[in-house]
């Protein structure tokens, strides 16, 4: 598949999207001194390209009484499970983010939960899935950095 090609102002587009992915195109015509039909059309094709894909929206975690985190090894009775597992893991929407990995763990997830009480039934929840050998639990004390911005930033500049 061919490199799509960024200009400077897919750039500036980019940019602004990636601070607030709610901006309209309105205002990103004005601070770039071009119309809203170009905008429209330069983000159209980086959308059809695959670029961007939707947008995001950012929750407050804390504020909604989700602010324990946890990450959780999973280990497998066999590797041939994994899709199973993953399928299972999909039905519980504590689980964030789940990710297959080599070395110690064959899976290993991100959940949230309320708190120790709730993360305890998360975690038994996992511990249930037909396939898994064992968990292994690590608690956040606090998640320090979590910034896709900066590394989007980053990408684009390399383009």
């Amino acid at each position: 598949m061919a490199k799509f090609k960024l200009d400077e102002v897919d750039h500036q587009i980019l940019d602004m999207l990636i601070e607030n992915t709610r901006t309209p195109f309105t205002d990103i015509a004005k601070k770039l001194l071009i119309s809203a039909g170009t905008v429209h059309v330069r983000v159209k094709k980086m959308e059809e390209a695959g670029i961007i894909e939707g947008s995001s929206l950012t929750l407050d975690y804390k504020k909604l009484g989700y602010s324990f985190i946890a990450y959780v090894g999973i280990y497998l009775q066999n590797t041939s499970q994994t899709k199973f597992v993953l399928q299972r893991i999909k039905e519980i929407p504590f689980v964030t983010v789940a990710h297959i990995t080599t070395g110690k763990f064959n899976i290993f997830c991100k959940v949230r939960a309320k708190d120790t009480n709730h993360a305890k039934d998360i975690i038994f929840q996992l511990d249930d899935i037909d396939g898994v050998y064992r968990t292994e639990t690590m608690i956040s004390l606090e998640e320090s950095i979590n910034d896709k911005k900066r590394l989007m930033h980053s990408i684009f500049q390399d383009l």
